[in-house]
């Protein structure tokens, strides 16, 4: 009996409302990529926010209840790495009728693709050795310059045939930004990294 209910005990401690949160945003981003295939881009701007902003909300429960767990910290960053790049990949396949190829280059879903699996290479085995490798204040801007680029371009495509000139401005300054970020965050790791190796 004892060891049953601490079977259960350790099941709740696991899976506690900031990891369920995170579960909940992986199943959000399936859905999302759904809308986008089938060109429901009004949902799929409130699926992303919505998705989005459980992505604060977890990190938010887990500090302040103090339920940060080994799951927890493997499972937030994946997903966020999940929802961001499937969602730049499939923007970069949306028709090109919608004019939004114009400023969302495939490239661009290159090298935010080929940077998340750099820094989760890197982190791997950076902490294999014991050491860590958290992020740090560049990588949560890298994060929250993507996720507004992804909502601009969102919305550029619910206002797909009426979109005002200012918004395409919107759409080019929000993409350039997380790129140019998303690069740098990149470099960061890469010499954090370099400089651990060196010790």
């Amino acid at each position: 009996m004892a060891t049953t209910t601490t079977k259960r005990a350790g099941a709740a401690a696991v899976m506690n409302v900031p990891n369920q949160l995170t579960v909940l945003r992986l199943l959000l981003s399936v859905a999302l990529f759904a809308f986008i295939a089938y060109e429901w881009y009004g949902v799929s701007l409130v699926v992303f926010l919505v998705a989005v902003s459980t992505d604060w909300l977890d990190g938010y429960f887990a500090r302040k209840w103090g339920q940060v767990t080994t799951l927890g910290r493997i499972l937030d960053p994946f997903v966020d790495k999940v929802i961001i790049c499937g969602t730049f990949i499939l923007l970069v396949g949306v028709p090109d009728a919608t004019g939004l190829k114009q400023w969302l280059r495939p490239w661009m879903a290159v090298v935010i693709v080929g940077r998340e699996l750099l820094v989760t290479a890197l982190r791997g085995f950076i902490e294999q050795q014991g050491t860590d490798f958290s992020a740090k204040l560049q990588g949560k801007i890298k994060m929250v310059l993507q996720s507004v680029a992804a909502t601009v371009c969102l919305y550029y495509l619910t206002q797909w045939g009426t979109a005002a000139a200012w918004l395409s401005w919107v759409v080019v300054i929000s993409v350039w930004l997380a790129v140019l970020v998303t690069i740098t965050s990149g470099l960061e790791y890469v010499v954090r990294t370099v400089a651990i190796l060196r010790q």
